[in-house]
């Protein structure tokens, strides 16, 4: 019987040890600052039109911007849907220097999708970044369905 014992505790401890090697995550690479793209008029006016309606602390009018299905996906929270869901969300989250940078798009008659950054203040660096998808009523204004937004840094503990 002794001479099965040091197999198994050679055994035990890779079944130990192996996990909470695993755990070591790389170090992050350095963040590296995507070029900003030009958009269309129709499409930076949604844009434009969110960073006002932020900065204006004006949750009504960031409802607005949202197609009546429309969805908030945000870190840390519960998706929200419909806007008036939207609108409450909103209340007393809203306000400050927002900045939005288009990184990507795309666009056909009724559907398309922005990608970009944001931050906060002039000449920001990009804090988070976020994902729009848009859709609009042939030859109508663009509406948000989807807002999916999460920070380029986990939260801190507090």
């Amino acid at each position: 019987m002794r001479r099965y014992r040091l197999p198994w505790v050679v055994l035990g401890s890779m079944l130990v040890t192996e996990p909470i090697l695993a755990q070591s995550a790389p170090a992050p690479a350095a963040a590296v600052r995507l070029p900003e793209v030009a958009l269309p008029p129709a499409l930076d006016r949604v844009l434009r039109d969110y960073e006002r309606a932020w900065r204006a602390g004006d949750a009504a009018a960031l409802a607005s911007l949202f197609a009546e299905d429309g969805f908030v996906l945000q870190s840390n929270r519960p998706p929200v849907r419909g806007r008036a869901a939207i609108r409450a969300a909103y209340e007393g989250q809203a306000g400050g220097p927002l900045q939005l940078r288009a990184l990507a798009f795309a666009a056909e008659e009724t559907s398309g999708y922005i990608i970009g950054a944001y931050g906060y203040g002039n000449k920001a660096d990009d804090t988070g970044k976020f994902t729009l998808t848009l859709r609009r009523a042939p030859g109508g204004p663009w509406l948000i369905v989807s807002d999916m937004d999460n920070a380029n840094a986990p939260p801190r503990n507090r």
